[in-house]
C-alpha cells in the first residue's frame, strides 16, 4: 500500500515537473541555454551594451503581443497589428508635421490604433464574422491607406524631440524598454489582479458558461481588439519615433513575431490559455534568437524560416498537452 502510494507521489512530481517544463519555466531555460550557445559562438553577444540591445529590440515585439494576448485569451486573433502600426506611424507623423505638437500626433495616433481594434471586434463580435477573415481583411486596408497616403513614400524630417521615445535613453536603458516595462506591468496587473482579467480569460475557456455567470462577453470581446489596437498603434509610434521617419511599409511580418511570442510564451489558440510572463519570455526568446542570428550573420530570410518552425513546435506541443 505505501509502495503504491509512494509510486503515485512520484508519477505526480514528474507530471508536475514536465508541465514547468513546457511552461514559463521550461523558457527561461531555453533563453539561458541560447544565450550561453550565443555567447560561445559570437564574443559580441554576452555584453550589458548587446544585451540592452535586445530588449531595444524587444521592446515593439512585447508591447504589441501583450495587447494580441487579451485577443488570443478571447479565443480570437489579430492579423492587421503589423500593417495597423504603420498606418498609425503615418498617420502620426502627418498630424506631428502639421501641427508641431507631439502630444496630439500621439493622441490622434493612440486613437487610429482604437479605432481600427473597435473596428476589428464589432465586426467580429457583432458581424459575426470570423476574427481571421475580419484582421486579414483589416491588414490588407490598414497597409492600403497607409501607402495611398503616404504615395509610398516616407514622411521625413520628423522634430528630433520626437526621437527620444523609440531612440533615446535614460542613463543606460534604452526608453522604449522602460515603456515596455511600464506596459507589461499594466497588463500583468489587470489579468492577474482585476475581475477583468478573470473575465477575459473566462471568455476563451467557454462563452457560453461565462455568458450564464452574467460575464458581458461582447464587450469584453471588443475591449480585447480595442486593446490590441492601442498595443499596436505605441509600437507603430515607438517605430515612427526610433525611424525618425513614418515608413509606409514598416512593421512588415511584425504579426508574425507577434504570434511566435504570445504562442511560444504557452498561449492556446483556442483561447483561456495565457500568461502575459509567458508572452515576456516567448518575446525575448525570439529577440534572443534574432539578435544571435543576426551577429553570426545569419541571412534574413533563413530568420524567417525559423521563426516559422517555432511557432509550429510550439503549437503542436501545445496539442500534445
Amino acid at each position: 500500500m505505501e509502495k503504491n502510494i509512494e509510486k503515485t507521489d512520484r508519477s505526480a512530481f514528474w507530471a508536475k515537473f514536465l508541465k514547468m517544463l513546457k511552461g514559463e519555466l521550461g523558457l527561461i531555460l531555453i533563453l539561458v541555454i541560447l544565450m550561453v550557445v550565443f555567447s560561445v559562438i559570437s564574443p559580441f553577444f554576452f555584453n550589458s551594451r548587446n544585451l540592452l540591445n535586445v530588449t531595444r529590440q524587444v521592446s515593439i515585439t512585447l508591447i504589441v503581443a501583450i495587447g494580441m494576448t487579451f485577443v488570443i485569451l478571447t479565443g480570437e486573433i489579430d492579423l492587421s497589428v503589423g500593417s495597423s502600426a504603420a498606418l498609425v506611424g503615418v498617420a502620426t507623423a502627418a498630424v506631428l508635421t502639421a501641427t508641431g505638437s507631439i502630444f496630439i500626433a500621439m493622441i490622434a495616433g493612440l486613437a487610429m490604433g482604437i479605432g481600427i481594434g473597435l473596428t476589428n471586434g464589432v465586426l467580429t463580435v457583432y458581424g459575426r464574422v470570423q476574427s481571421f477573415i475580419v484582421t486579414l481583411a483589416m491588414m490588407g486596408i490598414a497597409r492600403g491607406v497607409a501607402l495611398v497616403w503616404t504615395g509610398g513614400k516616407p514622411i521625413s524630417r520628423l522634430p528630433v524631440n520626437f526621437g527620444i521615445m523609440g531612440a533615446g535613453y535614460l542613463g543606460p536603458v534604452p526608453v522604449s524598454t522602460i515603456i515596455a516595462a511600464g506596459v507589461f506591468a499594466l497588463a500583468f496587473f489587470v489579468l492577474n489582479k482585476t475581475k477583468h482579467g478573470i473575465y477575459v480569460k473566462s471568455i476563451g475557456a467557454n462563452k457560453e458558461a461565462a455568458r450564464l455567470s452574467a460575464i458581458p462577453v461582447k464587450k469584453y470581446r471588443v475591449l480585447a481588439f480595442a486593446i490590441s489596437g492601442l498595443t499596436s498603434a505605441l509600437g507603430g509610434i515607438l517605430i515612427t519615433s526610433r525611424l525618425l521617419s513614418a515608413q509606409p511599409n514598416a512593421a512588415e511580418g511584425l504579426e508574425m513575431n507577434v504570434i511566435a511570442a504570445v504562442i511560444l510564451g504557452g498561449a492556446s489558440l483556442s483561447g483561456g490559455v495565457g500568461t502575459v510572463l509567458g508572452t515576456l519570455l516567448g518575446a525575448m526568446v525570439i529577440g534572443v534568437i534574432d539578435n544571435g542570428m543576426n551577429l553570426v550573420g545569419v541571412s534574413s530570410f533563413f530568420q524567417q524560416i525559423v521563426k516559422g518552425v517555432i511557432i509550429l513546435v510550439a503549437v503542436l506541443a501545445k496539442r500534445s498537452d
